[in-house]
């Protein structure tokens, strides 16, 4: 029996080729990690090629580990002599062996992340940068783009050197790569982009390699960046038996540098490559297939193909709206819990996807409702994150203080000058006086040697007990808002710009969701019931690893794996694709969002289930979405369950003889609305609601009335008293107002919810 007898047509076609470049287009669940050890394998067995010659080059250690032992398995004795490894370790063995030409130590030590930030912090305050106008976290990300870009300082500089904004980045990307070279440092875009150098610099290092590496092979690469298109250009030199496996449709990390352009443009570079695609899945069944070529043909940069399957199934894809995005978790959870129970299914079975990660939470809370054990993949618990930690120390301490834990979690978050010997000396004078933390910070002045910090604490403190002092008048969400404006906590996460910043907000926002459908669904709730209906969610032990979860992650999790039952929830416009991606002037960012969504579909294996709300909670404010793009992309034939007549069609549900105001009431809301009495503003009695203003529109979405005052206009507000409105900019539906206020300063606010009176 051969080595290749196993494979299909198309895949033998792949495996099988040998001499000039190849571009496999492997399809989702195509089998190309299959394609690629019995590639090597023939190469080596039927070809003769000796292993030393063969590298392949993968993303994770986890891809070269599989492919190791693939190889090993087929090829026996021998294939050890195949060169399996990650990008960044092959740049690192050739460094080692070979950076002393371009002036480097051997010895050279690899910065992590955080290396990084340490030496950029140093690097601000050596140019006395402010961090208020220019953030550390933007020039590290500035230099990543750069170096993957293979431009160093002096080339980065050439650049954009006539942009005024870039000149304080130009600055300390010299000091930054000063500060390494010193250290004989390099980090992690160092060792692409200096191993390209190398190679450039060093024809003899090059030639070397081009004949050590005759054959090539590199996975994924619809997700490599530019630096690492070059460095595999250059190996494959002359001869250019270059063989490289990916699926444009599945190319979703722009965000971290990938260029789709690499794959699509293959056959320019290398020409005359052969293209053999694989479109045979043996994953899904062939409604999924449908389901997901439906979508992504509406993508104009890719390559064309169809994926199909022998499988049998006559399993539709099922498509659901639910009225609330609480009621979609309820009810998705309920659903598990009764195939568990009734033996069609186990929980590892099961799998829940979603646009980000804040959409976790209420499907944590709904499974701890029913007992359900569940794992979030590439992520923790909603209730673990540090942002939400944060928050809920926070709560904790207005509601009694006696946390100790809480109250020094947060004493210096966000920074106030309050360092760890003063935290200690509080410490120490609460033990001794036989009070709690919080107490003895309202006793600041009377510790011993606190000097400055004293006055800090004391106005912590202070800042606390007023917040205790108006809760019970202004309620919960009001009061959590608040402290979150005052300690200008999400204003300090913002502005780092971490590359996490945005989901660590959007975290604190569900947090807020939380909050207010709590309060609405307890009026006389306090806060003390608040945290203690939360800590029966945060406080769930960790399942065993042995136990059967249902695995809930983000579809960027999600990619390279795969699962009998698929859940794809909130599928909106706004959610899945986003806002920023809907209203972008760049095509392309749409069309991510889409290949996002192919790769969503196409990790079900039998049933599939897609889902959107008529109204998700956003930001503490129900929004109502239409059913995304993606979700209609989808012919009908393939979806059971009939798609929604959307919210407010004009030409269905208006005639002249109705009143929006009817409409209005008809709408599920929850949140900060509230059937028949209009909005309500937070904290305040249902007597005291007022009715906004909206209008139908083309299309079928709700539109707000346009506000009475105008710019410059003075106007009050309920709790921020009078002030000159600055601006006012028309959104998707409502108006985003800014207002000089008298006492409290600027805000920003939607002009429907801010119910501002013009004076």
């Amino acid at each position: 029996m051969g080595l290749l007898d196993g494979l299909n047509d198309r895949q033998y076609e792949a495996a099988s080729h040998v001499d000039g470049p190849i571009l496999i287009i492997a399809g989702a669940g195509s089998g190309k990690t299959r394609v690629l050890t019995h590639r090597v394998a023939y190469l080596i067995k039927e070809i003769g090629v000796n292993p030393y010659n063969i590298m392949a080059i993968t993303f994770t250690n986890k891809a070269a580990g599989e492919m190791r032992e693939r190889v090993d398995k087929i090829v026996g004795e021998g294939s050890e002599g195949v060169w399996v490894m990650t990008f960044h370790a092959t740049c690192v063995r050739l460094l080692r062996r070979h950076i002393d030409q371009i002036g480097y130590d051997n010895s050279f030590t690899i910065y992590d992340s955080d290396d990084s930030k340490s030496v950029m912090k140093a690097v601000f305050k050596k140019l006395k940068i402010d961090t208020k106008y220019l953030k550390e976290a933007t020039v590290l990300r500035e230099i990543s783009n750069a170096k993957n870009e293979l431009q160093g300082p002096r080339e980065y500089a050439e650049i954009n050197g006539n942009d005024y904004s870039k000149h304080k980045i130009i600055q300390a990307y010299n000091e930054y790569q000063d500060t390494l070279r010193k250290n004989n440092a390099l980090d992690f875009d160092d060792l692409l982009r200096m191993t390209v150098y190398l190679f450039k610099a060093c024809p003899e290092v090059l030639e070397n390699y081009q004949d050590r590496f005759r054959y090539i092979m590199v996975d994924e690469y619809q997700d490599t960046n530019n630096a690492q298109f070059e460095l595999v250009r250059l190996l494959a030199g002359s001869r250019k038996n270059i063989c490289v496996v990916g699926d444009d449709d599945q190319s979703i990390y722009k965000f971290r540098g990938a260029n789709i352009m690499n794959i699509l443009n293959f056959e320019k570079v290398f020409r005359g490559a052969k293209v053999v695609k694989l479109e045979q899945n043996y994953r899904s069944t062939q409604n999924i297939l449908n389901a997901a070529n439906a979508v992504i043909a509406n993508n104009h940069g890719r390559k064309a193909k169809a994926l199909w399957t022998d499988r049998k199934s006559d399993e539709p894809v099922y498509f659901r709206q639910y009225d609330s995005g609480r009621e979609e978790a309820a009810e998705i959870v309920a659903e598990i819990g009764k195939l568990k129970r009734h033996g069609r299914a186990e929980y590892s079975d099961c799998a829940i996807l979603y646009r980000t990660n804040a959409q976790s939470r209420e499907f944590e809370e709904a499974f701890v409702r029913e007992n359900i054990p569940y794992y979030i993949v590439g992520g923790v618990n909603f209730y673990a994150r540090r942002e939400i930690k944060d928050v809920l120390a926070y709560l904790k301490t207005i509601d009694n203080g006696r946390d100790d834990l809480a109250v020094r979690r947060i004493i210096n978050v966000p920074k106030r000058g309050i360092g760890a010997a003063s935290i200690q000396k509080v410490t120490d004078f609460a033990e001794g006086q036989g009070i709690s933390f919080f107490e003895a910070c309202l006793r600041a002045k009377e510790v011993p040697g606190l000097n400055k910090a004293a006055d800090k604490i004391a106005a912590f403190a202070r800042m606390i007990e007023s917040y205790r002092a108006v809760i019970g008048e202004y309620g919960l969400t009001e009061t959590a808002a608040n402290m979150l404006e005052e300690t200008g906590y999400v204003d300090e996460i913002r502005e780092s710009d971490e590359d996490d910043a945005q989901d660590r907000i959007e975290n604190i926002q569900e947090l807020m969701n939380r909050i207010r459908i709590f309060e609405d669904e307890h009026p006389e709730g306090t806060l003390s019931d608040f945290l203690e209906d939360v800590a029966l969610v945060s406080d769930l032990d960790n399942a065993d690893a042995e136990v059967s979860r249902v695995l809930l992650m983000t579809v960027h999790s999600a990619k390279g794996l795969e699962f009998p039952r698929v859940w794809l929830c909130g599928m909106e416009d706004g959610v899945f694709p986003g806002y920023m991606s809907i209203n972008s002037d760049n095509d392309e960012d749409i069309e991510e969002e889409r290949r996002l969504a192919y790769v969503a579909i196409t990790r079900a294996k039998d049933v599939l289930c897609i889902s959107a709300a008529r109204s998700r909670m956003v930001r503490g404010e129900t929004q109502y979405n239409a059913v995304s793009r993606f979700v209609k992309e989808i012919p009908k034939e393939y979806l059971s369950g009939e798609m929604p007549k959307e919210i407010f069609r004009e030409e269905e549900r208006y005639n002249e003889d109705d009143s929006p105001r009817r409409f209005f009431r008809e709408m599920p809301f929850s949140g900060n609305a509230i059937p028949e009495r209009g909005w309500i503003p937070p904290g305040k009695k249902h007597a005291e609601a007022v009715k906004p203003e909206v209008k139908l529109v083309k299309g079928g979405e709700l539109e707000f009335a346009a506000p009475e005052y105008r710019v410059g206009d003075r106007v009050v507000h309920i709790k921020f008293g009078e002030g000159e409105v600055l601006s006012i900019e028309k959104g998707p539906r409502d108006y985003r107002v800014t207002v000089q206020f008298d006492e409290v300063g600027q805000k920003v606010m939607y002009a429907a919810f801010a119910k501002l009176q013009k004076i």
